[in-house]
């Protein structure tokens, strides 16, 4: 079984490549992150066409969320069950379903902007909010993930200079304390393998020519649970997908599980 997740950065503006790469990827389950689109512009119709089904939490706005499943979508939970709220709503940051023997959850952890800015204790809640809702499925013994853009990198090593990133968002104490109590929850970082260099970045921005030089972040984040840990054949960054025009500015994380 193939899980992937994948920031599109519009799957309007990326629909084209997004089919190709399910065509050709053999992707059986997808958690897409920042749709930017509304439930009702999601297209579902060439996805079906392909034999996907999809979830979709999206209100049009800057995020969004989906689950892609070739084997099975059921139980579907939309949102963060006690999910703070930003500006007065909940934003479409997460979606859950049960796709053949795994259950997952897709997530845009929301960026934090600055450390003083009420959308980082935004993002601090929303990460305590996320270990209380997969608490259970995370103690369970089916396959359980939460995978997507967690807009944090776990170490150092997960940014290309370190320095850089020195008083930014994405590499606080704070944050990491946050992915730490995750893995307290019971869930485990599956690190992928890179295609190139040798660390296996996820995201690099469009400016300064970050991606050619490498100078990139490990964002997107697979978490999961023991029965889904040691079911883990391979993993890795398809940054192929993030070469030529118009591509997102993250790349595919792929994980194949013998389930």
């Amino acid at each position: 079984m193939r899980i992937a997740t994948w920031n599109v950065n519009s799957i309007t503006a990326r629909l084209p490549r997004l089919l190709a790469w399910l065509e050709s990827s053999g992707t059986d389950v997808l958690c897409l992150q920042e749709t930017k689109c509304t439930a009702e512009q999601f297209p579902s119709e060439p996805l079906r066409e392909l034999g996907y089904e999809a979830a979709v939490n999206a209100d049009g706005r800057w995020n969004g969320v989906a689950v892609l499943s070739k084997v099975g979508l059921a139980d579907v939970v939309m949102g963060l069950p006690g999910g703070p709220e930003y500006d007065g709503v909940q934003e479409p940051r997460a979606v859950s379903a049960t796709c053949g023997p795994a259950r997952v959850w897709s997530v845009y952890v929301p960026n934090g902007r600055e450390v003083e800015h009420a959308h980082y204790t935004y993002k601090l809640g929303w990460f305590e909010a996320l270990k209380s809702a997969v608490a259970e499925d995370a103690a369970g013994s089916r396959p359980f993930a939460v995978l997507g853009d967690y807009n944090v990198a776990p170490t150092d090593e997960d940014v290309w200079d370190p320095a850089v990133f020195v008083g930014a968002t994405h590499v606080t104490p704070a944050e990491r304390a946050a992915l730490a109590a995750l893995r307290e929850a019971g869930l485990s970082d599956v690190v992928p393998r890179p295609l190139k260099y040798d660390r296996p970045y996820t995201y690099w921005d469009y400016r300064q020519l970050a991606f050619p030089k490498n100078r990139g972040m490990r964002i997107d984040l697979v978490y999961g649970n023991e029965p889904f840990a040691k079911a883990v054949s391979d993993a890795y960054v398809d940054r192929e997908e993030r070469k030529g025009k118009g591509a997102s500015d993250h790349a595919p994380v792929v994980v194949d599980l013998d389930v």
